[in-house]
């Protein structure tokens, strides 16, 4: 129970990744609330799963893009719990195609919510951490961030965007004993991924040292790593966790 008397808040936690580090930090003891976009059913059925298991949990409704919401969320999570000790921005999405053929509507839709939620969270949180001199943030880009993938200028532009945003962040608030780290998974098995695990899974698992696709709880188990005691001496660091993908000449 490294997180027993924590608090913390998952973005886009009703599935696949966020749905793991959500059950994760829970049985590390923390109280644990969630953002989910339009899904109540699975939002419902995941806090009542929780509940059934003797944890505390929240699920509100959010569009990650939505600056104002964000601030509200976290002002009456402190107010409830008195403090944020965690936070996990997770919410993504993707609109991949080819950049000659990518709507303004595409390109920005990526950007407002993988990359813009990333500030309003963290601007809406950061103030409370400061105040308590202690904090964890940690951030989910992906390998695509660094290492690109055709078709995925948005989405990788997001993801990049994101690591730089966590090493200036972790330099701005390191003296006052909060940690920002971003997490970088590789293939992941998750219902984001399902379309282009159909049409290529075999291939894809080639590249991959381990020969495998990653689960969410992969990175779950770092996330309530890097929410623990057990990593207060790392900060501004990009974990890049992807069984092996990018080894070598990259992705």
């Amino acid at each position: 129970m490294k997180l027993a008397g924590k608090t913390a808040l998952v973005t886009g936690g009703s599935r696949g990744i966020g749905r793991a580090c959500v059950w994760a930090l829970a049985k590390e003891g923390a109280k644990v609330a969630f953002t989910y976009n339009s899904n109540t059913e699975a939002a419902e059925s995941l806090v009542k799963e929780l509940e059934l298991d003797q944890h505390e949990a929240i699920a509100i409704q959010a569009n990650a893009a939505d600056g104002e919401k964000a601030t509200e969320l976290i002002d009456s999570l402190i107010e409830k719990w008195e403090k944020l000790d965690i936070l996990v921005n997770n919410a993504g999405i993707i609109r991949d195609g080819l950049l000659m053929q990518m709507s303004e509507e595409n390109w920005l839709d990526v950007v407002n919510t993988n990359l813009n939620s990333i500030y309003y969270y963290c601007h809406a949180a950061i103030r409370s951490m400061i105040s308590a001199r202690s904090g964890r943030i940690i951030n989910i880009s992906s390998v695509a961030g660094r290492y690109g993938n055709p078709g995925q200028t948005n989405y990788a532009a997001t993801k990049g965007g994101i690591d730089g945003f966590t090493r200036c962040l972790a330099y701005e608030v390191g003296r006052r004993g909060i940690t920002v780290n971003s997490i970088a998974p590789g293939f992941i098995a998750t219902d984001m991924t399902e379309a282009i695990r159909n049409a290529a899974e075999k291939e894809i698992k080639k590249q991959i040292a381990m020969r495998r696709l990653g689960q969410p709880e992969d990175i779950a188990n770092a996330v309530t790593f890097l929410a623990s005691d057990d990593a207060a001496y790392i900060t501004g660091q990009v974990l890049t966790i992807d069984g092996g993908l990018t080894l070598g000449s990259g992705m």
